[in-house]
């Protein structure tokens, strides 16, 4: 029997999208899969559009009041019965084979925490914006390597949707941490590789859809730049004794953290206009 895989959608408002994210996850190749969907209280038609998908496998829960962004990500995984964990954002969308490819991945190599792949980023008209890459090695690598690294390159994990990690793992973790607003994912993906092997797959095998009302693209628009950065430096303190950082080099990673908020934000108004 194939262990059991729980996909998490912590939705608010995304009743735009949420179809298309429910429909790539039902039909992916991995089919012994729960699929928990826990809606943060909604002003919109996303329950509705939810509760027209008829599925056994999807798991819907209404929060009574809103939980914001890191209570509703601990709720989805706290409700969570499968061996492997997804979590991915309600306007974003997997490929058929991306379950396959990375739960096979942690089941063949037990030193693994997380598995990941490559991102295609796409617009609200679902045209592809450019291509988000992993850590440059492939299979096999140490997490605390990538997580250093990428202080001083780029956040190598990703967004949720390209990670798919071991439950037992998650549980030993605080979840995601709810002094963040921006960066709660890249500290949990930091917690996570601290603890074991990365298992790095180069194929796309996930949709990120870029969009100017997001967290990610308040960011990346130069709006929120300076708490972004406050969150950074927050992070690095948190890492600093795990990933043996030096004065000099957090200094380092706070410049370099600017100048990829302005490329970035330059990006998002040059290629992604909406």
């Amino acid at each position: 029997m194939e262990p059991l895989v729980s996909v998490c959608i912590p939705a608010y408002n995304n009743a735009a999208y949420i179809k298309e994210t429910i429909d790539s996850i039902l039909n992916q190749t991995y089919s012994n899969l729960e699929l928990i969907i826990c809606d943060d209280n909604s002003k919109d038609d996303t329950v509705s559009v939810i509760e027209k998908i008829k599925d056994d496998r999807i798991k819907l829960y209404k929060n009574e009041k809103n939980l914001g962004m890191s209570g509703n990500w601990n709720n989805c995984l706290g409700k969570c019965k499968g061996e492997f964990i997804k979590l991915i954002c309600a306007d974003d969308m997997l490929t058929k084979d991306c379950l396959e490819k990375e739960v096979g991945a942690l089941r063949e190599h037990p030193t693994a925490v997380l598995a990941e792949s490559d991102t295609r980023l796409f617009d609200l008209n679902g045209k592809t914006k450019g291509f988000y890459r992993r850590y440059k090695t492939s299979g096999l690598t140490d997490g605390k390597k990538i997580a250093r690294a990428g202080l001083f390159v780029k956040n190598y994990f990703g967004a949720p949707l390209a990670n798919t990690f071991r439950r037992e793992a998650f549980e030993k973790t605080g979840g995601f941490d709810s002094w963040y607003t921006y960066i709660l994912d890249y500290d949990f993906w930091v917690q996570l590789a601290c603890m074991g092997d990365v298992y790095i797959i180069h194929e796309p095998l996930n949709y990120f859809r870029v969009r100017n009302d997001s967290n990610t693209g308040d960011v990346m628009a130069g709006d929120k730049t300076q708490e972004y950065v406050k969150e950074h430096i927050h992070l690095l303190k948190k890492f600093k004794e795990e990933l043996g950082l030096s004065k000099g080099e957090i200094r380092k990673s706070v410049r370099i953290r600017k100048l990829r908020n302005f490329a970035a934000g330059v990006y998002l108004k040059v290629f992604v206009r909406q």
